[in-house]
């Protein structure tokens, strides 16, 4: 027997709730100043070349038109079959790597899980706990963007708890063999500095930024520890960074910037969009 869609839990908090208000926000994140500055084309091209990208989960008003920069980009390729997003543990549910097996609400509409690749998940470290996500935001303010911008998505919810690398490690494997013969879009969803100065969180989250660029999930998770750089998702985006270690990619920042970009602050969150654009030409897409 099928579960029920699991219902969004930080609608009309973090995102409109209302489907028009919705759709107008996130065209409103995709025109406004900090976003790309136009709607994505309806123009898409014959490959995907974006692999894997990197975006923000604050309320949209923040972050919103920083993680349109990605979205706008994964719009221009060819959709995949699935997108796996690995969000982050904020409040202690999961039992290390949570899946989740059901599709996901949003004002949108329901947006379908891929139970095969479900299935090619459930092994070691991860585990499926629907419960793991019922609070949890990382992973369901990226679904309306999604639905935006892929027709009709399937997808696969991943929330990684944070852990000692070796941990992390074994959970990308399981990852990076799950999706070897399969025509994946990896996002990790991640804010940066939390609540201190703009000019502390531009200098420390430039230190992360350069890890993600080289793409050391060592480098990151060790430059994050040793800094003490308050970088909410350092696991899920260090299991991306693991999982695509042999990928022919190239880490390219799209856009870095803060809350307080929004509305004046003392202390602000940072954010940034980055996507793994592959450095040539993508094989035929795995059915």
């Amino acid at each position: 027997m099928s579960l029920e869609p699991r219902r969004p839990a930080v609608a009309g908090q973090f995102y409109p709730s209302d489907p028009s208000a919705l759709a107008h926000e996130i065209e409103r994140c995709f025109t406004d100043p900090r976003g790309p500055g136009e709607l994505p084309s309806p123009h898409r091209a014959p490959a995907r070349r974006v692999r894997a990208a990197i975006v923000p989960h604050a309320g949209y008003v923040y972050s919103g038109p920083i993680a349109a920069h990605a979205f706008a980009r994964i719009a221009r390729d060819r959709p995949p079959a699935s997108v796996l997003v690995l969000g982050v543990d904020h409040y202690g549910m999961s039992s290390g790597a949570s899946l989740s097996d059901r599709a996901w609400l949003t004002p949108l509409g329901p947006t379908a899980v891929d139970h095969e690749l479900v299935s090619a998940l459930a092994r070691g470290p991860i585990v499926v706990d629907e419960a793991a996500h019922a609070r949890e935001h990382s992973i369901e303010v990226e679904l309306p963007f999604l639905e935006y911008v892929l027709p009709k998505p399937r997808f696969v919810a991943l929330e990684v708890g944070f852990g000692p690398l070796d941990f992390l490690e074994e959970v990308a494997t399981v990852v990076r063999e799950a999706v070897r013969e399969r025509d994946v879009l990896l996002i990790a969803s991640t804010d940066f500095s939390h609540y201190i100065p703009p000019v502390k969180a531009q200098r420390l989250d430039r230190l992360a930024l350069e890890a993600i660029e080289a793409r050391s999930a060592k480098r990151l998770y060790d430059t994050v520890l040793r800094h003490d750089i308050s970088m909410c998702g350092v696991a899920p985006v260090t299991v991306l960074l693991a999982a695509t270690q042999d990928w022919p990619v190239t880490a390219r920042l799209l856009r870095w910037g803060h809350s307080g970009e929004t509305e004046p602050m003392r202390d602000v969150v940072g954010y940034a969009a980055l996507v793994l654009e592959t450095t040539e030409a993508p094989p035929p897409p795995v059915k």
